[in-house]
């Protein structure tokens, strides 16, 4: 089994860094540092990996200043952090660009779900070990398009249609507490992983370190933190030694 990873998450939006909540475009707050000041200290801290995401991207608006802020990131990143990267990506070009840009994985969510060819063709020619799926849901069906458009698919459907075709790792955001700091949904990320057999990220809702303690307790691979790293309810280092 893998090492328990926790990902400090870098959401992006205007170049800037920000969190939502709930996915909610209207409810954003932004943090007083730069995006790459932001990767600096969670390496500090003793970051393995970053989660980037291009909110602009995911909502289908203009992404050049995010792309920019990805690229400041991956320079103070290099040979220190890995970076897996997510919004907006919805051709294989954009796909192979981002990979050439020095991300290590890309996540791909709306795409699997509008565009299973597009899934498919990035596992088989740019490597399982390089292409995740995102799932994001909210009272157990997945999200898309920025967590704006909902679908009759649940998770386990959407990650069965990948299963043959030697998918590896999942990210599963329960919308509902994302950015809520309320606790994670352990027991839908479990059932997940439980379906699959694959390794399934927690993301969403994480306040506090008991709840880190719970994911790991859970035997799930890794969780992603965001608010409550930039609000200081702990540092990254103290995450890291649970």
């Amino acid at each position: 089994m893998s090492p328990f990873t926790i990902y400090p998450a870098i959401d992006l939006k205007g170049g800037q860094v920000v969190r939502l909540k709930q996915g909610r475009r209207t409810d954003s707050k932004t943090f007083d540092l730069t995006p790459q000041q932001a990767a600096e200290t969670w390496m500090d801290q003793g970051a393995a990996w970053l989660h980037v995401v291009n909110l602009d991207g995911a909502f289908g608006e203009e992404s050049q200043p995010n792309l920019a802020a990805l690229q400041a990131i991956l320079s103070v990143a290099k040979g220190q952090a890995k970076v897996q990267f997510g919004g907006g990506l919805r051709s294989t070009e954009a796909i192979r660009e981002i990979l050439g840009l020095g991300v290590t994985r890309v996540i791909l969510g709306t795409a699997a779900v509008e565009n299973p060819g597009l899934m498919g063709e990035a596992l088989k020619k740019l490597g399982t070990d390089r292409i995740v799926l995102g799932i994001d849901a909210r009272d157990g069906l997945v999200q898309v398009a920025g967590w704006e458009k909902g679908t009759k698919l649940s998770p386990i459907a959407l990650a069965r249609r990948y299963l043959d075709q030697g998918m590896k790792t999942i990210i599963y955001t329960n919308v509902r507490r994302d950015g809520m700091q309320s606790g994670v949904d352990v027991d839908g990320t479990q059932a997940l992983a439980s379906a699959t057999q694959l390794e399934v990220i927690a993301s969403g809702g994480v306040g506090s370190l008991e709840d880190i303690r719970q994911v790991k307790a859970a035997e799930l691979p890794g969780v992603i933190v965001g608010k409550a790293l930039y609000e200081k309810r702990f540092s990254l280092t103290e995450a890291i030694k649970c």
